[in-house]
């Protein structure tokens, strides 16, 4: 009877041209041999299939570490014919080929999707630390004018990922994602953790990973690229809410020196009046290197750190903390972790325990890594953050060097030991286990804070612990904002919405005195604006200090428009938290790549310097210098920029109200305070009070915007902010909805309710573009009392 129950299957033999072809039919897909190697196809749904392939008993079995959803069982038909093994459920049909084992793809109607190359799964013995394994590798047949995306953040500044070679170890600049998504409606994961080389010729595209027990891959199909976010979400994980006031504007520095100074920061933008809710304590609160990460203030000049933590909350705004991977030897943690063996043996930051510049190899730092693979060392370093920083009020943190830090590797490095093996076998996957080892914890001591992480690296699968990934210690420069806008739409296309990058740059080393540089000025007035449109707006970077007081005074061009960007940013929470709902609840992107929104819009498939930002803003970066001659501000004559409005709709000019066709190339004036913002027609902003903080204010009195020309539709999220309630359910949504051929606005019944909600309300509505094409116009087409029951209105 056991033996009945475990042999689920049935198999099957038929004779085709002479030769016996078998196959074993599972619950959830099927399992054969061909030659030397041995193949298992698996039905997770009917849109997402799992290839594994092994050579011949080898016993190819493997947890994977971003994969969360187990395979259901499937309606699927099995049926051979010819040589071909064809698996069809209702939305794919998978077919092997039994005589060379090439595996492909099609729609249930039969439109090809994907096709491995013939004979192009390889299986080379590698011995990895004493361990008999495999490299192995795998090929596809993409179309020629086939467009993907993915990867990551590279800072390749390519939008379409073609042509290209790229090996992939995590590092501080860049962030690998072993995922690509087509604009056929398809993606693939790989599912391997070592170092992995993707290559995209005239022949083929393929991944080639140097462990691996066999060949792990998934295919999904979710029909253009938001359905494909969709099914990678549901593959490994879906994201949670970030509180409201991580949406607000951040303020940092490489580092503020003391408690004094970090809380004398908060205070002056309070002085000042410019919006602020978080203010981030960098490295060194510690003490000297080799107290490196205790995980307490030890550093002096950290004198009270409660009364720091405090001092912020008591001026309203939020603190979050540099936390590393790494300890130095004279800390608690560190003896800990040692005693059980969960420290790496090689070279990371800092090198050495003085701290000047260059390093002294004299004084080694003996800063070591620890085993963010093993259980118990997450543990002993969620025991010691907890005890440390999290029990003052801490609000999040920011996991620096999350990939972590490797310099000058070595071969041996690689065969350190970890709790799931070799270094190498699971290298890439590092910033995953780290960054979920806090977020589980902090979930399991309280329900009451959401888990808000910063980190510097990222993997498949990472979105679903509460983490913002930056884009590193990028060098500042023209070229290197543009590459960011890439960077960020890619690793949004791998399923991980939320991303930004140091505003102004990290490294200023192009820049002599850079706050006096009429350049660098211009460049990071550019970057504040492309900051005030990614799911995080943080000032960060080395070199010169960025607060807004550091760029002039009120009434100078520089601190106008930085100021300008941070009050457009809190003037757009409603929408900002909103549209953070549709990616939690609808598995949508915040930062969304043209292909989302444009798929048949083959001029917009490649735009890298352009994007939506929610389903309603089309963003146009300005990317190149306008305003400095020699060195001096020049403000003589106004500047353009080149952009392209995606076709299909019409779009409106966020800052005059003038309606434009779409698909067609236009010129825009771009001064130094305006960079160019495009409404969807058919689109409904709700625009939030002015604030000095995100819950300064009820939204009881929001404005409404309604962009004509065409019907639309928005729904209004709101909660308490920062907490879990809301997953069971503690949230109210309003859904406003647009005829455009009878200009008529429909306000729907409230769904739901929550502590504090307000009960009435104002909705002042206004019609753009207006009659004097003006968007401050203070003339409102209707004011609507609500009170949660439907209301139509004729505009």
């Amino acid at each position: 009877m056991k033996r009945a129950f475990a042999v689920l299957f049935i198999i099957l033999a038929v004779i085709t041209h002479g030769s016996a072809q078998s196959y074993l039919k599972t619950d959830i897909g099927i399992k054969t041999s061909i030659e030397d190697t041995d193949y298992e196809i698996q039905f997770f749904s009917p849109s997402i299939v799992r290839v594994l392939k092994s050579p011949e008993k080898s016993c190819f079995t493997k947890e994977s570490l971003s994969v969360i959803k187990r395979p259901q069982k499937t309606d699927i038909d099995v049926r051979l014919d010819g040589k071909d093994l064809i698996l069809e459920s209702d939305e794919l049909l998978v077919t092997l080929n039994m005589n060379n084992g090439t595996v492909s793809f099609e729609t249930s109607t039969g439109q090809p999707l994907l096709s491995e190359k013939e004979a192009s799964a390889e299986f080379t013995k590698f011995n990895d630390a004493g361990n008999e394994t495999y490299s192995v590798s795998q090929s596809f047949a993409l179309e020629k004018d086939e467009a993907i995306y993915g990867l990551g953040i590279l800072q390749n500044g390519k939008m379409v990922q073609r042509d290209i070679e790229v090996h992939m170890v995590q590092n501080n600049t860049q962030d690998f994602v072993p995922f690509f998504q087509s604009n056929k409606g398809y993606g693939l994961f790989w599912d391997n953790y070592s170092p992995t080389t993707f290559s995209d010729n005239k022949e083929q595209t393929s991944f080639s990973s140097e462990v691996g027990d066999g060949i792990d891959y998934y295919f999904m199909y979710g029909k253009n690229a938001d359905g494909v976010v969709a099914q990678m979400r549901k593959l490994t994980g879906q994201v949670p809410m970030f509180p409201l006031w991580t949406y607000g504007y951040w303020q940092s520095r490489e580092r503020y020196k003391s408690q004094d100074e970090t809380v004398g920061v908060v205070r002056k933008y309070r002085e000042l009046g410019v919006p602020l809710d978080g203010i981030i304590q960098d490295w060194r609160y510690w003490g000297n290197n080799y107290l490196w990460n205790a995980m307490e203030f030890l550093n002096e000049e950290f004198y009270d750190p409660q009364k720091m933590v405090n001092d912020v909350h008591n001026m309203n705004a939020h603190m979050i903390i540099s936390i590393w991977n790494s300890f130095g030897p004279h800390t608690k943690p560190y003896r800990e972790l040692d005693s059980i063996n969960a420290l790496f043996d090689f070279k990371t930051w800092p090198e050495s325990g003085s701290f000047k510049w260059p390093p002294n190899p004299d004084y080694p730092s003996g800063v070591r890594v620890y085993d963010a693979y093993n259980p118990a060392a997450r543990d002993i370093y969620w025991k010691y953050l907890n005890k440390g920083i999290f029990s003052l009020g801490m609000d999040g943190w920011w996991i620096d060097s999350s990939e972590p830090d490797h310099f000058d590797p070595k071969p041996s490095d690689f065969d350190n030991q970890t709790y799931l093996g070799s270094f190498r076998k699971v290298r890439n996957a590092y910033p995953l286990m780290t960054v979920g080892g806090v977020y589980k914890h902090q979930r399991k001591v309280t329900s009451d804070k959401r888990v808000f992480i910063l980190t510097r690296s990222v993997f498949a699968g990472q979105q679903r612990y509460g983490a913002n990934t930056w884009s590193g210690d990028v060098v500042a420069s023209w070229d290197a904002l543009r590459k960011q806008i890439s960077g960020g739409l890619n690793l949004s296309l791998c399923g991980v919405p939320h991303y930004n990058s140091d505003i102004g740059g990290f490294f200023l080393w192009d820049y002599q005195n850079p706050l006096q540089n009429a350049d660098y000025r211009e460049l990071y007035a550019r970057w504040i604006q492309f900051g005030a449109f990614c799911p995080m707006m943080r000032s960060h970077g080395a070199d010169a200090p960025r607060e807004i007081y550091q760029f002039g005074k009120k009434g100078e061009p520089i601190y106008d428009a930085i100021e300008k960007y941070i009050n457009l940013r809190y003037s757009l929470l409603p929408y900002i938290y909103s549209t953070s709902w549709d990616v939690s609840k609808n598995q949508s992107s915040m930062m969304r790549a043209l292909v989302m929104d444009f798929p048949n819009d083959k001029k917009a498939l490649n735009i890298d310097d352009q994007y939506m930002f929610g389903k309603s803003i089309l963003v146009c970066p300005v990317t190149e210098r306008m305003y400095n001659e020699n060195g001096q501000a020049d403000f003589s004559m106004v500047e353009e920029r080149e952009l392209y409005l995606p076709a299909g709709t019409r779009w409106i000019d966020f800052w005059t109200g003038e309606m434009l066709e779409g698909g067609q190339i236009i010129t825009r004036e771009t001064p130094l305070d305006i960079m160019p913002l495009y409404v969807k027609a058919g689109s409904i902003i709700p625009i939030g009070p002015d604030v000095q903080y995100a819950e300064e204010k009820p939204w009881d009195n929001l404005e409404i915007r309604i962009y004509e020309g065409a019907d639309g539709e928005f729904t209004l999220y709101e909660d308490e902010n920062d907490n879990y309630n809301y997953e069971q359910g503690v949230y109210s949504t309003i859904r406003f909805s647009w005829d455009d051929s009878r200009k008529t606005l429909t306000i729907s019944d409230r769904k739901g309710s929550f502590p504090g909600m307000p009960a009435e309300r104002k909705f002042n509505v206004i019609v753009k573009p207006d009659k004097t094409d003006k968007v401050n116009a203070e003339k409102y087409d209707k004011t609507i009392i609500y009170k949660g029951k439907r209301v139509n209105v004729k505009l």
